[in-house]
């Protein structure tokens, strides 16, 4: 499957059925749908295709204005297109909406054999069964190997499980705010969010799409704990400090800027994402380990001979730059680059320069006027 001649003017989701899928857990999910996005041309040989990985609320409309399937603009303005970091003159760029989401590829809200959701009885996934999902789509394009395969967040988990699990299909790997393994605070964030999300009465074991509610209040609240940790701690004092919202007095039961700044990002996701796949997702970061079973993270990654490019972001505290050293350490081609934001975790979407300096940098194509982020 080839894309159209000129496919930048808002690609066209599209759906690939990838058949069953045998679980890590030994589950085996049924007729498996993939969505996705392309741009770009690919090559008779394969050789020049981008696997973009996105993280967890996330999707596939990685670039592109707000149109029909798309309830938002892109995540990543600037990253794709003629001139851009991923050149679509040259490069055929693949986003796959990820499994367990709700943007089109199977997850709790799709439905099961009998035309019923999924819901509360969807199979718990890993970080590695969305790569095999992947791989299977990767099969039927024909890509029998990623010039790049590219991340941040969760999607930067899924990279660097491509580099250890599929070495020989991966030429390129670029890791941005990411880690080789969940931490202990990463996982008891997420469990707070979780619990958040099954606390609210409307969440019925994750069966509310049966019942026609959802449990909006709780994936709102999960939305507000997790936003904290996307950004520092410094940028908010920055942007709000202790001032009262506008028109709101907070001795009188009014908020503060900073909690109504809170309340936006969560009325934002629930009005685009479902419950089931935020608890979904989040689960399988907390279960995310490229050792698994592979001893040490220098043997996990020593199959790999490509290139590994790994970005931290200096003020991030959910996936602090050390995790990134963590994984340039255990390599002996490892290249650490350090973006440098006060924006904490969400750096690798908001310091535009740096991060399409690094891209461009890790594609192997020129970038005019573009500063590279300094090696850290």
């Amino acid at each position: 499957m080839a894309a159209a001649d000129d496919p930048f003017d808002n690609p066209a989701l599209r759906a690939a059925d990838l058949g069953d899928l045998p679980l890590e857990s030994g589950v085996t999910l049924p007729e498996v749908t993939m969505a996705f996005q392309t741009w770009g041309t690919l090559a008779p040989d394969g050789s020049n295709a981008v696997l973009v990985e996105h993280a967890l609320t996330g999707d596939a409309h990685v670039v592109g204005p707000i149109g029909p399937g798309q309830p938002t603009p892109g995540w990543w303005p600037g990253i794709i297109g003629p001139g851009r970091p991923l050149d679509t003159r040259d490069l055929f760029v693949v986003a796959p909406n990820v499994l367990g989401g709700c943007r089109g590829t199977t997850g709790p809200a799709s439905p099961r054999a009998d035309g019923r959701p999924w819901g509360g009885g969807f199979p718990q996934i890993t970080i590695r069964d969305q790569v095999a999902a992947e791989r299977r789509l990767a099969d039927l394009l024909g890509i029998r190997s990623w010039h790049l395969v590219l991340g941040g967040s969760m999607g930067g988990m899924r990279v660097i499980e491509w580099a250890a699990t599929h070495p020989e299909r991966t030429r390129t790997a670029l890791v941005i705010a990411s880690a080789a393994h969940a931490t202990a605070d990463q996982i008891a964030w997420g469990h707070a969010q979780c619990l958040a999300i099954e606390s609210d009465p409307a969440y019925h074991g994750g069966d509310y799409l049966a019942r026609g509610v959802a449990p909006t209040a709780g994936l709102g609240l999960a939305r507000r704990i997790a936003h904290q940790t996307y950004r520092s701690a410094d940028e908010l004092a920055d942007r709000f400090g202790a001032e009262p919202q506008q028109g709101e007095d907070p001795l009188a039961g009014g908020r503060f800027a900073v909690q109504s700044y809170l309340d936006h990002q969560a009325a934002k996701l629930t009005a685009r994402f479902d419950a089931g796949s935020y608890l979904t997702l989040t689960r399988a970061m907390a279960t995310h380990d490229v050792t698994r079973g592979r001893g040490s993270l220098a043997e996990a990654l020593a199959p790999f001979t490509g290139r590994l490019v790994v970005a931290g972001v200096d003020s991030d505290r959910l996936f602090p730059a050390a995790l990134s050293r963590e994984i340039v350490r255990a390599h002996p081609a490892g290249e650490l680059r350090l973006i440098h934001s006060r924006c904490g975790h969400d750096g690798f979407l908001v310091e535009t320069d740096q991060i399409e300096a690094i891209v461009a940098d890790a594609a192997c194509r020129p970038l005019a006027d573009r500063r590279i982020a300094r090696v850290g």
